[in-house]
């Protein structure tokens, strides 16, 4: 599919995320002019706290943004909140500095004739500093709001949407379509906002300090008003809008979260049009969260309701005991256990096995005569393995299969999901961790190497749902129970291809599964 094709298919998806992405953003930037704009005020006058409040907003911009992401969570949850409180946080520095420097720059012997005309200290504020220093404060808001529609790209990580749902999805699903069609509009907003913002900075700028003739300057002006007056119209239409959209929400509603990887995706979609078609329950789709903790940790404090959870998972990873391989021992102890720490009810297992696996090409398996992990433990001290960040950091993950099978990989670089599949089609690693319904592992012909140690836990897909959630509504798991023995390992795989490698959308995928096995209408 070409890239216009693309567009012309998936708009109505792009443009709700690109109205999402306006709007989080202009929430960003007015909290941080709010707080921003009155603490540098407030070290122009109490010059003691100059230092201490810049070097605070420095140390905040030197903070990577994933990180300061990271922090965000623990405090506020998934979803808008943290996402903007991250944004407000990286666009204090240039607001703060600029609004400071400006008032600073002001000429003392302006503020003296200012007082001896017999203006108080609060009047020499808002009709002289102010008025005078606003050419730079909005040069300094300028610079905040282009930022901070970059960053807010991040927010899709923790289900705040946004153009990064479609870059962080096409970069997961080695889709170019997807991330341009998430990029290129990010820009050009980026360039819209730089351009409004520029307007106001100059409608701020006394007509004396502009060049031209004056009666030129003031047509300009009377345009520049008017710029501005639509875009603020067309932002207030935006919130409103989308204020209506949601109070018009049902009362019956259920948050369903995922992973963030093809496979979650499709199943959140699946739970979530089977709920809507047979019950009056309106769903609220947060899917491609992030990996386990994100997702576990937003159940526990309610943000979500329900997720499909893997049993090996929620057993080695979760609940911290050491992997089995007794899929019945598996989950009958992460249904107990779930239920009575975190009041978190585990419904009944589906019928496919996504377990972990290695994989490696087909030349490199020829190469060394690789069919098992044994075989590969000979070979691994001279190997490079391409792992994600949650396989090198779980106990049946990279440390646990190396002290089973007795081997040192040789180097092992940790790459994010879709990622180590391109690393390994280039030669830069060996060998990478896979799940076996992949679609992935289809679409660039890759071997899985048997496990003959029987290492891996079973990994079998089970929705779980909070205690509250499920007394609420009582009739999904009869619902969600209709997908079990349909969901195969083979029938999971040929799904995740269709997103993977045919680039067909998850929604799309899932809902024509349903209607293909009549499910629903």
């Amino acid at each position: 599919m070409s890239f216009i094709q693309f567009l012309g298919s998936e708009y109505p998806q792009i443009i709700s995320l690109l109205v999402e992405h306006l709007k989080l953003t202009a929430i960003s930037v007015g909290l941080a002019i709010l707080i921003g704009v009155p603490l540098g005020i407030f070290i122009s006058y109490a010059s003691k706290a100059g230092k201490p409040v810049l070097s605070i907003a420095n140390i905040i911009q030197a903070i990577p943004s994933m990180a300061l992401l990271g922090f965000m969570i623990p405090l506020f949850g998934i979803g808008t909140v943290p996402a903007v409180a991250a944004v407000v946080l990286y666009s204090l520095l240039p607001i703060i500095k600029n609004t400071y420097t400006g008032i600073e720059s002001i000429n003392p012997q302006t503020l003296e004739a200012a007082k001896g005309i017999g203006l108080t200290p609060l009047q020499v504020l808002t009709k002289v500093q102010i008025p005078m220093a606003l050419p730079v404060i909005m040069a300094g808001v300028r610079i905040a709001s282009v930022t901070a529609v970059g960053l807010m790209t991040m927010a899709a990580f923790i289900g705040a949407g946004g153009l990064g749902y479609l870059v962080f999805s096409g970069i997961r699903t080695v889709n170019n379509n997807q991330i341009l069609a998430g990029a290129i509009p990010a820009c050009l907003l980026a360039l819209m906002v730089d351009f409004l913002i520029g307007l106001v900075e100059k409608l701020v700028t006394p007509i004396s300090l502009q060049k031209g003739d004056t009666v030129s300057k003031k047509k300009k002006r009377t345009v520049q008003k008017a710029g501005i007056s639509v875009a603020a119209l067309m932002l207030t239409g935006i919130f409103v809008f989308t204020s209506l959209g949601g109070s018009m929400q049902g009362s019956r509603t259920i948050s369903i979260g995922s992973k963030d990887f093809t496979e979650q995706e499709i199943v959140g979609n699946m739970m979530a049009d089977l709920i809507e078609d047979r019950t009056d329950i309106s769903v609220n789709r947060r899917l491609n969260l992030g990996g386990t903790q994100v997702c576990f940790g937003a159940l526990k404090n309610g943000d979500i309701d329900l997720y499909v959870e893997y049993s090996g998972t929620a057993y080695t990873d979760t609940l911290k005991h050491p992997p089995i391989s007794d899929m019945d021992k598996v989950y009958e102890t992460v249904k107990d256990e779930l239920k009575d720490i975190y009041n978190i009810d585990v419904l009944k297992q589906m019928n496919f096995n996504n377990t972990y696996v290695l994989a490696v090409t087909q030349e490199t398996a020829e190469k060394y005569g690789f069919e098992t992990i044994s075989d590969f433990a000979k070979k691994a001290g001279s190997m490079t393995s391409g792992l994600t960040f949650e396989f090198t950091n779980r106990e049946d993950g990279l440390s646990g299969i190396q002290k089973t099978y007795g081997f040192q990989i040789g180097q092992n670089i940790t790459l994010d999901n879709a990622p180590r599949y391109s690393a390994l089609q280039k030669g830069d690693v060996d060998v990478i961790d896979a799940y076996a319904t992949d679609g992935l592992l289809k679409k660039f012909n890759l071997r899985s190497l048997k496990d003959d140690q029987k290492f891996f836990p079973p990994y079998y897909a089970m929705p779980i749902i909070r205690g509250e959630a499920l007394e609420q509504y009582p009739e999904i798991p009869a619902i969600l129970e209709e997908l079990n023995p349909l969901l195969t390992d083979e029938v999971m795989g040929e799904l995740n291809y269709k997103v993977d490698e045919l680039q067909q959308s998850p929604e799309e995928v899932a809902h024509e599964f349903l209607k293909e096995h009549g499910l629903i209408s």
